[in-house]
């Protein structure tokens, strides 16, 4: 983004949920060094604050995206705050590692309402206003386990799949109105969710033979933002490990 974005997206106002830390916190540092206003939201308020002082983000502010009326409040507080909005990206999830027989039903629905009912409540209430304006971009962030599948993550691969089908169906909706939708889909990258496996015998996998980087995938989040013709699209960063969705 960098340069491009800068000085084209001074008034615009961002919604990052997810983004205290991992990629929605590198996404959000990346949108306020392009002048962007920055909300970021998560379900940890004091970890939310912590981040927004770090990366210069200009609200904080608790919201458990898998309720609806907490979504429709955090939206009326960007909007006293900041404005209204027009970019959301969408990078809470969770991770809940387990073979289907062995899977708790909480752990099942959690997961379902964190990493694809959240996402849609937030699309949702974004498009109010983004219809009002007539334009506004969406990202949401997938994962190539989704694709690809994986033991042990059903339920996380089905979301992340769910995901990519909502948006290319979001994206024929609304574009008319101006309104982008689009998913990145990380491969393995160095985050919390990450730290435990095994990056040596992984990135043998990978092509370019090595895991990727927040930045990196927040570069891409950035790339779909600020693009105006690109809709419906799943942008795959992944270093060559899977075939384009």
């Amino acid at each position: 983004m960098g340069g491009s974005l800068a000085g084209r997206q001074m008034s615009k106002v961002c919604a990052v949920f997810g983004g205290s830390r991992g990629i929605g916190k590198a996404v959000a540092k990346l949108l306020v060094q392009g002048g962007c206003k920055v909300a970021i939201l998560s379900r940890n308020l004091e970890a939310t604050k912590a981040t927004a002082g770090e990366v210069g983000a200009h609200l904080a502010l608790s919201c458990d995206i898998a309720k609806e009326e907490d979504v429709q409040r955090a939206f009326q507080d960007i909007l006293k705050n900041l404005g209204a909005v027009n970019f959301l990206v969408n990078a809470a999830g969770i991770s809940r590692d387990a073979l289907l027989m062995r899977t708790k039903s909480e752990d099942l629905l959690s997961q379902l309402s964190i990493n694809l009912i959240g996402p849609i409540n937030t699309c949702k209430v974004a498009l109010r206003s983004m219809v009002q304006q007539q334009g506004g971009g969406i990202v949401n962030i997938g994962s190539v386990v989704g694709h690809k599948g994986n033991v042990g993550q059903s339920i996380y691969s089905a979301t992340k799949e769910g995901l990519i089908g909502f948006s290319k169906s979001l994206a024929k909706e609304v574009g008319k109105k101006n309104i982008r939708v689009n998913v990145v889909v990380p491969g393995f990258i160095h985050t919390d969710m990450t730290s435990s496996l095994d990056k040596d015998s992984l990135s043998q996998m990978i092509p370019m033979g090595r895991f990727g980087e927040v930045d990196e995938v927040a570069n891409a989040v950035a790339f779909l933002l600020e693009t105006p013709y690109i809709t419906g699209h799943a942008l795959v960063v992944d270093g060559g490990l899977q075939l384009q969705i």
